[in-house]
């Protein structure tokens, strides 16, 4: 499965971190772009001086990790397409160039069903994404999960509720079952 990474759910590290261990673990294969990864280290300004320069340094290693990802869209698609945020065109032209089958996305209304559903692309939320994932595949998402797991406490120095780890990553689903 091909799915397109909105910057949305790029930002938060936990949800970051979950989304590209299972992709590691080959459960999908990852779709982004210039644009996307820019979006996403420009967002992180707001979190403090430091942050977009470390949010390049990760998007040079999730670019390295994988080289696929890093897709363009076709020249002149963007023209054609038609969504309730303009500034979210480029997002569904990069999954109709990549033949993604999806987008993640927390962006609903910004993505409506119908529209992508005329180019073969669903849109899915990072919860029910990942739920269906596990449901699949138990033990490889639950391992991403545990060193997703240690490395919030290893960098909060002290025991971090793995339960309160994925809600604060927006996975409340998830949450319930791991």
């Amino acid at each position: 499965m091909r799915v397109v990474l909105d910057a949305c759910v790029i930002f938060p590290p936990i949800l970051r971190d979950i989304l590209l261990g299972v992709a590691a673990a080959g459960l999908y294969h990852p779709i982004w772009s210039e644009r996307i990864i820019e979006e996403w280290a420009r967002a992180t300004r707001k979190i403090g001086p430091l942050a977009e320069g470390e949010a390049r340094m990760v998007a040079l290693a999730m670019n390295a990790q994988f080289p696929r990802a890093m897709q363009r869209a076709e020249p002149g698609l963007e023209a054609r397409l038609h969504l309730p945020d303009p500034n979210d065109i480029h997002v569904l032209a990069v999954a109709i160039g990549s033949s993604a089958d999806a987008i993640l996305t927390f962006n609903a209304s910004d993505f409506p069903r119908h529209v992508l559903a005329e180019e073969g692309i669903a849109r899915r939320d990072p919860d029910g994404f990942l739920w269906e994932l596990w449901s699949h595949h138990p033990e490889t998402v639950a391992g991403v999960i545990d060193r997703v797991h240690a490395r919030a406490e290893q960098m909060a120095g002290g025991e971090v509720s793995r339960k309160a780890m994925l809600k604060r990553g927006r996975l409340s689903r998830l949450a319930k079952v791991v």
